[in-house]
């Protein structure tokens, strides 16, 4: 992700920076000489392009940054946050894939429900959703994939609102509030009714979605 990678560069900068700061200030050194380490050290010189380098790195860190709010999902302690760059305006628990695999037998089909992990845009905003079963819900249950299209649809799976943020994937409501904060879903991320009703209403099309 070009975000995280520039932050990544901004914390090397950083490090290097305050390397060259400490040779500099270091004992037993006149003005243009570094210490006897050949391998640690950096110039002098070298710390006005450091500064330099490292002030172009926080503007264009800036100019990456939303300007308004936008969600982040970490799936590792599965939270949700809507927030700004300096305030958190909604901190909740959801639940995120599980990792888990299903492999159809009879057809070789091979399934892996985890959350994608990215920088996504809000592309799609429903309320009262009907989910569309995909074939590997049927399978799963034991049942024949069924041959009629209207079949494959229930109104009840995913709450009372969606927001798609590409590739079938969605930030929705559940049935199931007992599991979240749990690993357990197929890929999309599942948040309880309230938390979702604040969301819905803060976020419109084009809201960015860092999942990691």
């Amino acid at each position: 992700m070009n975000l995280m990678n520039s932050r990544r560069r901004a914390r090397i900068s950083l490090a290097a920076l305050a390397a060259a700061a400490a040779i500099a200030a270091a004992p037993g050194c006149r003005d243009g000489e570094a210490p006897g380490d050949p391998v640690s050290a950096v110039a002098p010189a070298d710390v006005k392009q450091l500064k330099k380098e490292l002030s172009a790195m926080r503007a264009s860190i800036a100019k990456m940054a939303p300007a308004r709010a936008y969600i982040v999902v970490d799936t590792h302690s599965n939270r949700i946050y809507l927030r700004t760059a300096d305030k958190i305006m909604l901190d909740a628990k959801c639940s995120t894939g599980s990792g888990g695999e299903y492999v159809d037998e009879a057809s070789g089909r091979r399934w892996i429900f985890e959350t994608p992990h990215g920088i996504f845009k809000i592309n799609s905003r429903t309320t009262s959703p009907w989910w569309r079963k995909p074939d590997w819900a049927f399978l799963e249950e034991g049942e024949s994939i069924p041959k009629d299209e209207k079949e494959r649809y229930d109104p009840e799976m995913m709450g009372d609102y969606a927001m798609g943020f590409g590739n079938g994937y969605f930030i929705h409501g559940t049935i199931y509030e007992r599991l979240l904060g749990i690993n357990v879903t197929h890929g999309c991320v599942r948040v309880g009714s309230e938390d979702l009703k604040i969301m819905f209403d803060k976020t419109p099309l084009g809201t960015a979605v860092f999942i990691f």
